[in-house]
Formats: structure tokens, sequence, C-alpha cells
């Protein structure tokens, strides 16, 4: 039963994280370059960096993990029934649009208490940093340029090659934190034939994602401003690889990377709400930024009662596993607490 649950929950969390998580790092680059280019021309140049990654992990860590070092505090557990609800909640839950973590719904229900309050930590600091440095960020690119305006043709040439360089880096950046939510329910050393599996089952589910343009979590990407074009493309996508880079070389706990991407478009967006206009727009953008915030929100709610569950019903089956078992009294014959035993006879 080991290895259904264990297929089950590789299978689901693959398609979800795929699902989920690739609008962080694919969503501008689709957004920009899907009037311009066939989808099947973006699945290949994405999948390339794909599988140069996950071998390049392979072979780095020296025994077969693809995790990047991610899950050096996450033990292999081998998966059980439950672990399977974490991933169906977030397929479920990407289907309504709501950009959940990835890493709190899948990794928590393998981690203790202890790391998963690491986890939220470090995605809480993600989330306020990438806001505040992309407010300034933007606050002085929107001096520079006007980003509701796209660029002229001629230049449009360059921007774009700088943008597959940045997102092809991106996204090497993003599977290096990420495909651990994936790798959890698999062994920690992987053969080259366990290998080619997963890459063939990360290229599928891709190659889906490309042909739906991204799925329903792409309006996160589309309702804001100017991500369309090129040029803002291109910038978002440099300033998030940077950011992840950052958080990969602090410590090798996991952390949404959810909520860095959600926190890099809104302090984007009052940015440009407050930097283009003399008096600020923030009646029009308060509701963007809130709606985001609160679907993380909200995910973050489904995450932990998962998790807490999970964990209750693991407390309980120790208990029951370690309980006592009953002793069953024999009074002697003279009824004396001290008497023994008669011997037997061999």
């Amino acid at each position: 039963m080991v290895e259904l649950y264990t297929l089950v929950g590789f299978c689901l969390a693959g398609f979800s994280v795929i699902a989920n998580d690739s609008v962080q790092t694919l969503g501008t680059w689709i957004a920009s370059n899907r009037d311009n280019f066939k989808w099947t021309t973006l699945w290949a140049a994405a999948s390339t960096v794909l599988v140069a990654t996950l071998v390049y992990g392979w072979v780095s860590s020296g025994n077969g993990d693809i995790s990047f070092g991610r899950l050096a505090k996450i033990p292999y557990a081998e998966p059980q029934w439950y672990h399977a609800l974490a991933p169906l909640a977030l397929v479920l839950l990407t289907r309504k649009g709501i950009p959940v973590s990835t890493s709190f719904l899948v990794l928590s229900a393998f981690a203790s208490t202890f790391v998963l309050e690491k986890m939220l930590m470090k995605s809480i600091m993600g989330y306020g940093l990438a806001a505040v440095v992309a407010y300034v960020l933007w606050l002085g690119i929107s001096r520079l340029v006007n980003e509701k305006d796209d660029v002229n043709e001629e230049s449009k040439k360059f921007w774009r090659v700088f943008q597959w360089c940045s997102t092809g880096f991106l996204w090497f950046m993003w599977l290096s934190h990420d495909v651990a939510n994936i790798a959890v329910f698999l062994p920690r050393e992987l053969s080259l034939l366990q290998l080619i599996i997963v890459i063939a089952f990360f290229v599928t589910g891709l190659g889906y994602i490309f042909y739906r343009r991204g799925g329903k979590i792409q309006d996160i990407v589309l309702d804001k401003q100017s991500t369309k074009y090129v040029r803002s493309a291109t910038l978002i996508d440099l300033v998030y690889a940077f950011l992840l880079l950052y958080f990969k070389q602090m410590n090798n706990i996991p952390m949404s990377t959810t909520w860095v991407f959600v926190g890099l478009l809104c302090g984007r967006e009052l940015a440009l709400n407050t930097g283009l206009t003399k008096k600020g727009n923030l009646k029009t953008i308060f509701p963007i930024v809130a709606k985001d915030f609160l679907k993380l929100i909200a995910g973050l709610l489904v995450s932990v009662s998962i998790v807490l569950a999970i964990h209750m019903g693991q407390d309980s089956n120790a208990e029951e596993d370690t309980a006592p078992e009953s002793i069953e009294v024999v009074s002697s014959p003279a009824g004396g607490a001290d008497a023994q035993l008669p011997e037997t006879e061999d």
C-alpha cells in the first residue's frame, strides 16, 4: 500500500504544484508571449530548463536527491493515505484561482510543527521584503519609464531576448525551491530510471499548463498593470529571481514562493499607483491588493487546518501504539501480595 500512496501523492502533488505555482515564474512570460509564439514553442523552452535543472540537482547532490537540500530538516517518511489530502485540496483550490502555498499545504504534512513555524516566519518575511523591494524599485522605474506604454518595435527584440534569459534564470531558481514539494513523496535517493519517470511527468504536466495558457490562476498576473508587456514582464521576473536567490542562500528551510510572488506584485502595484499620479489612486488598487492577500490568508487557513488534522491523527495513532497492554493479575493460593507462584516441573 505504501507504493500506492506514494504514487497517488506524487501525482497529485506534481499536478497541483505545476498548476498552482507555475504562474509565479511563467505567468508573465506566458502573458507577454502567447500572442507571438505557439504554446508548443514556449513549452519546449520551459521543458529544456526543467530537464537541465532536475538533472543538475540529481548529479550535484551526490546521492540522487533532487530537492536541492530543501528537505534536509524533513526526513523521509512512508506516505500514508492522509498525506494525499494536502495535494488533493491544492488541486481543488487551484481550480478556484486561489494562490495557495504548496509549501505549507504539502511539506507541512510531513514536517514537524517546529519546521512549520520556521517556514511560516520565513514566508511572512518573504512577502514583506518582496513588497518593500518592489515598491522602492518601481517608484524609481516609474520615473524613468511609463509601463502603461509598451516598448517600440525597435527595442522589442532586445527586451524579448532579455526576457527569455531572465525567465530561464527565474525558472531555475523557482525549481530549486519548490521541486521539494513534490520530491517529499519520493525516496531521497532516486535511481536513473526514477529520475526519468519524474522528468516525463513534469514535462507532461507543464505541457498541459501551456496548452491552457496558465489556467485559472493566471488571472492574478493578468489583473495587474502592463504585465502582458515584454519590458514589464522582464523586470518582474528579474526582481523575483534575485529575491528567490537571496532566500535560497539564507538557509535551507523551505518557504512559500507564492507569498514572495504576491508580495512582489502588490508592492509594484502600490508603487505604480502612487508614483505615476500626484495624488495616487489607492481606492482603485486597494481592492486588488486586498483580494490577493485575502486569498493567501484563506489558503493558509486551509493549509494549517489540514496539517493540524494530520498531526492530530498521527499523535493519536502513536498513543495507541505505545499504550501499555493490560496486565492480568494472578492471585496466589495464599492471597498474599508477596506470595510466589508454585514452580512448574520440567
